[in-house]
């Protein structure tokens, strides 16, 4: 079965076929899906234009009855629809399910979200005015999401931009069409009225090239690698259209004396290893004071060893393969640079067979570490962590705060005085006490600071920030 764009309520073929190969065995073909190119995208676009007078009229009612039926649907079908995100992706198969459900979540959220959007009304500093503060819908708003949460992060993108009256033009990563497609078939069947919702694969040079030109898309919400992040905003910003760009992290967990070091070492685990160490909030520099690192080292080791890399959908499985064979060789690459700079490894950072062909890795971990290396200063997005050592909580903060990025930080310690201090002084945009860096819940805002994310934040009320425009209204009486 190829598995066509929707374009304009209609499912159309493409101009080629791109193959959905599962990592954790190179020999099974997951599906054929259909890539466009940039006319198809303008159609999609046009449609879309077409289309947002009527929906952003719509009644919020419909909007949310709508939205809820597409959660419902996803949580229904989680466990087929967590093996399919598995099968395509790498991770392991509760992972995939676990997503599956946050996904439908965030749809249930913006279905009563699209019912509180409210507004103000100010005493004007002039007599017998009255002044009204609304929220209206941007207009057609385009998606590009990444392969490493390929139902989580289109749901917390398409649902408040449906929610508020947007039409969506939504182009997946190439290496995760199948959840994709599921979302959109699903979102098909749902009630949504033609243009409203269209899903556009393919590559970037083409669909994605296609979106950001447009003038009739009037925002863009990307997620995405930090340099074609930057690009996109010196093209959408020279054309007045409003942007949102999730781009990446380095994230910091402090490991204090006084930490619980069972606690430490499984946030450290959980965050540096779990989803094969793909995630932009992962706790990929483990940032240890001297008095306790030795010890916690050796219990990180041991607990890594322990960790099962196997195929996705294998009970017990620990750790799934790498997404690809160019991220499983970037990988490998930058152990080898963290070595050559100086680092040990001590476990860890090797391609390994499994039963089935596939990109497995062993979960790395490098000791002896100084925040100048490139392997402290680069996103490597794989399952590698740094460690480096540290006098006191001043140096810790230091080298914590000292990094381009500022997606998230944790710490671990049994000080609410460390703990309260580091919320306040950490530079990053979410901060965790005792819990990993990664895994943030579904109706709080999403975001970082500095090189790792711009514009208005993701995810719960304050989507409507990005997804909805402010108009002021002033009347005399």
């Amino acid at each position: 079965m190829l598995h066509r764009n929707y374009i304009g309520g209609e499912w159309v073929e493409g101009v080629a076929t791109n193959l959905n190969i599962n990592p954790s065995n190179l020999d099974d073909v997951v599906g054929e899906y259909a890539s466009a190119d940039a006319s198809q995208t303008e159609a999609a676009i046009a449609a879309a234009h077409a289309a947002f007078p009527t929906w952003a009229a719509s009644s919020p009612e419909v909007r949310s009855d709508i939205i809820d039926q597409i959660g419902t649907e996803r949580l229904a079908r989680k466990n087929e629809l967590g093996r399919l995100l598995s099968l395509e992706e790498g991770k392991t198969l509760p992972e995939g399910i676990g997503e599956v459900v946050r996904a439908g979540r965030v749809f249930k959220f913006f279905a009563g979200e699209a019912l509180r959007l409210t507004g103000d009304r100010l005493a004007s500093v002039r007599s017998g005015v009255d002044v009204e503060i609304v929220r209206e819908p941007e207009g057609v708003v385009g998606l590009i999401t990444p392969w490493n949460f390929p139902i989580a992060i289109p749901a917390w993108k398409i649902a408040p931009a449906l929610a508020y009256g947007n039409c969506v033009v939504f182009k997946p990563a190439d290496l995760v069409p199948g959840s994709a497609w599921a979302l959109s078939e699903i979102i098909s069947r749902a009630g949504v009225p033609s243009g409203v919702f269209n899903l556009v694969m393919g590559s970037g040079s083409q669909v994605g090239n296609a979106i950001v030109k447009s003038p009739l898309v009037r925002a863009l919400s990307f997620t995405g690698s930090v340099p074609v992040g930057r690009r996109l905003a010196g093209d959408l910003v020279a054309r007045g259209a409003k942007i949102q760009l999730e781009m990446g992290g380095k994230n910091p967990l402090v490991v204090l004396d006084d930490a619980d070091l069972k606690i430490a070492v499984e946030c450290a685990v959980n965050g540096a290893f779990f989803s094969t160490g793909q995630r932009c909030t992962a706790s990929s520099r483990l940032i240890v004071q001297e008095g306790i690192h030795d010890r916690f080292v050796e219990a990180l080791k041991e607990r890594v060893a322990g960790l099962k890399v196997d195929n996705a959908l294998k009970p017990g499985t620990d750790i799934g393969p790498v997404v690809s064979r160019s991220q499983l060789e970037q990988d490998i690459s930058y152990v080898e640079i963290g070595r050559k700079e100086g680092a040990k490894v001590v476990i860890g950072g090797e391609a390994i067979d499994r039963e089935t062909p596939g990109h497995y890795m062993t979960p790395a971990l490098l000791t002896e570490t100084t925040n100048d290396m490139r392997v402290n200063r680069e996103e490597i997005f794989g399952p590698v962590a740094t460690v480096i050592r540290v006098r006191d909580y001043e140096e810790a903060v230091a080298v914590a705060n000292d990094t381009e990025f500022g997606l998230s930080s944790g710490i671990c310690t049994t000080s609410l005085k460390y703990a309260g201090d580091f919320k306040k002084r950490s530079s990053a945009g979410m901060v965790m006490v005792n819990l990993p860096t990664a895994g943030v819940d579904y109706h709080t805002p999403f975001g970082g600071r500095k090189g790792s994310s711009y514009g208005p934040r993701e995810q719960g009320a304050y989507a409507r920030e990005f997804y909805t425009a402010v108009k002021i209204a002033y009347t005399l009486g």
